[in-house]
């Protein structure tokens, strides 16, 4: 039996901030100062990312194989949940709060440090362990420090990692495996994923520019957003995730969005809400020629061109498994005011592309917003949309 959900806390860091207000302000803004050029991460030469500069937290005094920046960027996303998640405990016990999260990149920046330090020295550093890199650490990492013994479990299906994770908290608490779990996911900036997708040709020269005709790849980026999910009566609902693969490339999604279509409709489905109920969707919206493109052909089929879209890329990069969550979080900021997060590009329309509604910053809706829903498509046509409301 199904439950009413609510998403009652969340905690984001990322490149426009690392607190909910700083992070809205800079996201309605549309400031894009976060992303800069870095001049070490890519084998060939410097490359614009969108990296967190505020001071991380000191886990050095940690186990070792917490001793990583992902989970620095997860310890000062927690840090805004200590409080939430130890009313939860006292209702539930800990063993009913389950953690459910997304990453594609986990410890291996450090894996990476430490090569260099072996092929340098011939031993590694004495702060290095394989268990840094495996994708589980997130999550034993979050349970550890929050103290909860529920069902653990990292997600890695790229850049929907954290987007399907309220799809399996929903299914867990649905079906009485938990009464709440913290959700969301965490991506670091590595040499692995920029080098990767720059050899994929997927990488921009510039600051990034997503639905334009001058579209030419991604900027990546790095964040952590983590919610509380439960059935604690809250304002706002988790209302339906939408879920496809349609498996047609290992890196290039279908041409003409049959999975995000398919993803958008279930979310719909699922909440029992038509297309014309939702305010604004956050886009996916990589700045690369085929995502762009086909996912407009999946919007304009689904919800015609007049719903406000934007993407959020320009301002905070791609970021991978943390992305899903991230971008629900603006949509989560975004709820019960009538200020739009603004699409931020060059305003060059793509002609081939179906002339969706791309929002500029400091467009407002003429009422409250109450539904947004949240794309995220991810490689092997793994894709995911989650809708929310008031």
């Amino acid at each position: 039996m199904e439950h009413t959900l609510f998403i009652n806390h969340y905690a984001m860091v990322n490149a426009l901030g690392g607190d909910n207000k700083t992070i809205k302000d800079n996201l309605l803004a549309g400031k894009q100062d976060g992303i800069a050029i870095n001049e070490v991460l890519l084998n060939e030469g410097p490359i614009h990312v969108a990296s967190v500069t505020l001071p991380l937290p000191d886990l050095s005094g940690k186990r070792i194989e917490f001793q990583t920046r992902n989970n620095q960027l997860a310890s000062l996303a927690l840090a805004q949940l200590r409080l939430p998640v130890e009313a939860l405990i006292a209702k539930y016990g800990a063993h009913r709060i389950a953690v459910i999260v997304g990453t594609s990149t986990s410890g291996i920046a450090q894996g990476e440090q430490a090569m260099t330090q072996l092929n340098l020295t011939g031993e590694f550093p004495d702060n290095y362990c394989y268990q840094q890199q495996e994708m589980d650490n997130l999550s034993q990492f979050i349970s550890s420090e929050l103290k909860v013994s529920g069902l653990s479990m990292t997600l890695s299906t790229a850049c929907s990692s954290s987007a399907k994770a309220f799809a399996t908290a929903q299914e867990l608490i649905s079906n009485g495996l938990a009464d709440a779990a913290i959700v969301g996911g965490v991506d670091s900036l590595c040499g692995m994923t920029v080098n990767g997708f720059h050899a994929l040709a997927s990488t921009s020269a510039g600051v990034c520019n997503p639905s334009s005709v001058n579209r030419d790849g991604i900027n990546l980026g790095e964040a952590a957003a983590l919610a509380i999910v439960s059935k604690e009566s809250g304002s706002v609902k988790l209302l339906g995730v939408g879920e496809s693969s349609d498996a047609h490339h290992m890196s290039a999604p279908h041409p003409a969005g049959e999975g995000a279509s398919r993803a958008m409709q279930s979310a719909l489905n699922h909440a029992g809400y038509s297309a014309s109920r939702v305010d604004y969707i956050n886009l996916h919206g990589t700045a690369t020629p085929k995502n762009d493109e086909m996912e407009a052909l999946a919007v304009a089929d689904v919800f015609g061109c007049h719903v406000a879209c934007s993407s959020s890329k320009g301002l905070i990069g791609h970021t991978l498994g943390a992305a899903g969550a991230t971008e629900i979080g603006f949509c989560w900021l975004l709820l019960g005011g009538t200020d739009f997060a603004g699409h931020v590009w060059d305003g060059q329309r793509d002609s081939n592309l179906p002339p969706i509604n791309l929002v500029p910053p400091g467009t407002q809706h003429s009422q409250p917003i109450t539904t947004c829903l949240s794309n995220s498509f991810a490689f092997g046509g793994n894709n995911v949309s989650v809708l929310i409301g008031l």
